[in-house]
């Protein structure tokens, strides 16, 4: 490609094609009016909210400029309540039913996952109905709002920055939507005021033609970052339309996906952390060491059992709905470029919509493209390649050489740690000459043994070298093979870099009956319901009538899903483990004393058989 591309022109010839789930309502547009709608407020601590800057009163160029204020203190645009004012004559209710036009939830998503998960599920429903968070009118409004913005002028546009680091041309682009309807339209997670997405390309350049090259690219989703989020361009999960990537958007939540589905995001509550780490360490514990595999065999991971203290919602990313970029049914406008980045990027820390102060920061506004909600600079934007984990990856016009360097480094210490060795090597022969020439004069027995002492530290010191050039002679020797590899093309596994990768359910995980899903839906309120009548009727046969209710419960939890099998096993380990640490605790020095007896027999008998052979 032309070394002379400007910024815009390389965005421009690989911007991405975004693909929504149908019943989606917001779509990627200019800042402008959304800001130019809104009014700026103010929330400073152990204070009312207090208005800045007035509906109507507002642009970027007023939003730029410098508000200092005290420590704690946050800026917020606000919405809807503006034009819930002005839409006075408009009930937002009516607008509900169409939010979601033509999308379909299927597979209930508390189908999916263990009883834990729907109990922890249900209390976090519970405190959104507390926290006064339960679906209203906001979204109805949010998206009246953006209607009528976009029949003043229709537009879909973008953001693109153009990033030069550690040999890498990155390619931000960074997509603006008036509102997440994540929950109050597809039954997730949040609804809030604004959202900032982006994705990721990365490109190689050649340093003498200054050609680039795609290599990788990387979606953000939700709050996860690292190696899991890219793919490399060349990756069969990479769905492209010529050099344009697609990018599958999850219905409300705008998450970037690689590939069209139903993704289960689990949603960890910062008060439930510890108990998080700790189950997964269990986890972990249960399938590496006892080998007690989930669905598949596999031990990764990626197939590690959901974690009943995350909260399970569904991202739908199916692109079945409306399709935006190069060639679809509707196509970027002339995107607006970072080049460089303007004042209400640089210099607005506040959040872009309305501050809730939940507890739970769900329902609060994002920042800008720039900063975090507490106004630190974002990752991905002070440093995208660390963001992806492409730190510790070379570009492949740059890899060869980098092999080259490498290998020249290690036959330098290797040559080193040699020079070491024969040093050392005298040192102990001398040493060693030394001692034995003193071995036969008794008044010399002090030095004699502080001769052998220096032996053993220069001994030990040699046996480390030699291993250190052992390794480095077999590191030098893959270094070699791999270079011959990349001169032939082959860079390795395309997904060696994954840990644990997000892919959606594979349709045999989607076939629930209709009696499961009712089940799953019905198993909270149901147990509830037991627990009341036993206290209520059955007091004194309390603690049985919870234990039969546990073992029913895990029986049919069990049967819908195929895994009655396995919880035979697992209860068997279980009771086993059990039943072991009752008899250690019970006998504990009746085994000592047996396990000495049987090493001291064992150890008898191989002397004597020794001595007899």
């Amino acid at each position: 490609m032309n070394n002379q591309l400007t910024d815009r022109a390389l965005l421009r010839c690989y911007e991405p094609i975004l693909r929504f789930t149908r019943g989606e309502r917001f779509f990627p547009m200019s800042v402008e009016p959304y800001v130019e709608a809104c009014s700026l407020w103010v929330q400073r601590p152990n204070a009312v909210a207090s208005q800045l800057v007035p509906v109507e009163q507002l642009d970027l160029a007023r939003l730029a400029q410098p508000y200092p204020d005290e420590f704690g203190t946050i800026h917020y645009l606000r919405l809807v309540e503006p034009f819930e004012a002005a839409m006075q004559m408009v009930d937002p209710r009516r607008e509900k039913p169409s939010l979601t036009e033509g999308f379909h939830a299927g597979t209930g998503r508390l189908a999916r996952v263990g009883y834990g998960s729907r109990l922890i599920d249900a209390l976090f429903s519970i405190s959104l109905l507390a926290r006064g968070r339960v679906p209203g009118d906001k979204a109805a409004v949010a998206a009246r709002a953006y209607q009528h913005m976009m029949d003043e002028q229709p537009h879909y546009r973008y953001y693109g920055r153009v990033v030069r680091e550690d040999g890498w041309v990155v390619l931000q682009y960074w997509f603006f939507y008036l509102f997440n309807n994540w929950r109050s339209g597809f039954f997730g997670a949040n609804d809030h005021e604004a959202d900032w997405e982006m994705c990721c390309i990365y490109l190689s350049q050649h340093d003498e033609t200054g050609a680039v090259t795609p290599e990788w690219v990387a979606y953000a989703s939700h709050d996860y970052q690292g190696d899991d989020l890219r793919r490399r361009w060349n990756d069969p999960e990479v769905e492209k339309v010529g050099e344009h990537p697609v990018i599958y958007v999850g219905a409300g939540s705008h998450a970037c996906y690689f590939q069209a589905g139903e993704y289960l995001t689990e949603i960890e509550l910062p008060f439930l952390a510890p108990l998080v780490r700790a189950t997964d360490r269990f986890l972990r514990f249960w399938q590496l060491r006892l080998r007690q595999y989930t669905e598949g065999g596999a031990t990764t991971t990626a197939n590690t059992p959901h974690n009943i203290f995350r909260i399970p919602f569904v991202d739908y990313a199916r692109g079945d709905g409306v399709a935006l970029g190069p060639g679809q049914g509707l196509e970027w406008d002339e995107p607006c470029v970072f080049n460089p980045a303007p004042a209400w990027v640089t210099q607005y820390r506040g959040l872009w919509g309305l501050y809730t102060q939940d507890p739970f920061a769900g329902e609060d506004a994002p920042a800008g493209p720039m900063y975090n909600r507490d106004g630190s600079v974002r990752r991905a934007w002070y440093d995208p390649v660390g963001w992806a984990g492409l730190d510790k990856v070379a570009p492949s016009d740059e890899l060869e050489r980098q092999l080259l360097a490498e290998q020249a480094n290690l036959r330098a210490q290797q040559q080193h740690l040699w020079e070491e060795i024969r040093t050392k090597t005298e040192e102990l022969k001398g040493l060693g000459t030394r001692a034995s020439a003193i071995r036969t004069q008794p008044h010399l027995h002090r030095l004699y043994a502080d001769y052998h002492r220096q032996m053993g530290v220069v001994g030990q010191e040699l046996d480390r070298l030699r291993r250190q050039v052992t390794t480095g002679q077999a590191l030098l020797d893959a270094l070699a093979l791999y270079a011959d590899q990349v001169r032939a093309g082959e860079l390795g596994p395309l997904r060696a870099h994954l840990r644990r990768p997000h892919h959606p359910a594979t349709e045999a995980r989607l076939r629930f009956s209709r009696l499961a899903e009712l089940w799953a839906a019905l198993s909270v309120g149901l147990m509830m319901v037991i627990i009341v009548g036993l206290v209520v009727l059955a007091r004194q046969h309390l603690f049985l009538g919870l234990l039969a209710a546990i073992v029913l419960y895990t029986l049919i939890e069990a049967g819908f899903r195929g895994g009655l099998g396995r919880l035979i096993t697992s209860l068997t380990i279980s009771l086993s483990i059990i039943a072991t640490l009752v008899l250690i605790y019970e006998f504990f020095w009746h085994i000592i004393i047996l396990l000495v007896l049987i090493s001291g027999a064992y150890i008898l008998w191989e002397n004597l058989r020794e001595m007899w052979s």
